[in-house]
């Protein structure tokens, strides 16, 4: 039996194919999208916090149950954990995906330079808000 495939919500370094197929996956349908009240916070990665008004941007993109597995299983990444959003494709239309987030935003002490500046080139690659891209600090 193959295995279905689902939608994530993806914000971080995993918005890029490229990243995803390293890492031995095979993503299919991506689309940009977005969430509502919930805001990007970078610390040694990224993550998304409840924030009332806010939008984080990303990509929706079907991958596999074990798939997922794979992806979060890794080093550094087992601390996610397993949410049901609603995202919004930039065409409007109202997706129910699986998204991965910390439990706590980070702390200030945890903010990686490093990791935003990869983060802002993805953004930048994926043609996102320019706004919003000047805003992962």
């Amino acid at each position: 039996m193959t295995d279905r495939y689902i939608d994530g919500f993806f914000y971080g370094l995993f918005m890029d194919g490229d990243i995803l197929h390293e890492q031995g996956v095979k993503p299919v349908n991506f689309r940009q999208g977005y969430v509502e009240n919930f805001a990007l916070r970078v610390g040694k990665r990224a993550t998304l916090v409840p924030s009332v008004g806010a939008r984080a941007y990303g990509m929706l993109i079907a991958l596999t149950h074990p798939d997922l597995d794979r992806l979060y299983s890794a080093p550094g990444l087992v601390q996610y954990r397993l949410e049901a959003v609603l995202a919004q494709t930039l065409e409007g239309e109202a997706t129910p995906a699986l998204c991965y987030n910390l439990r706590r935003g980070p702390l200030p002490d945890e903010y990686d330079p490093d990791y935003a500046a990869r983060l802002q080139r993805v953004l930048r690659k994926l043609g996102f808000p320019a706004e919003y891209i000047a805003d992962v600090l």
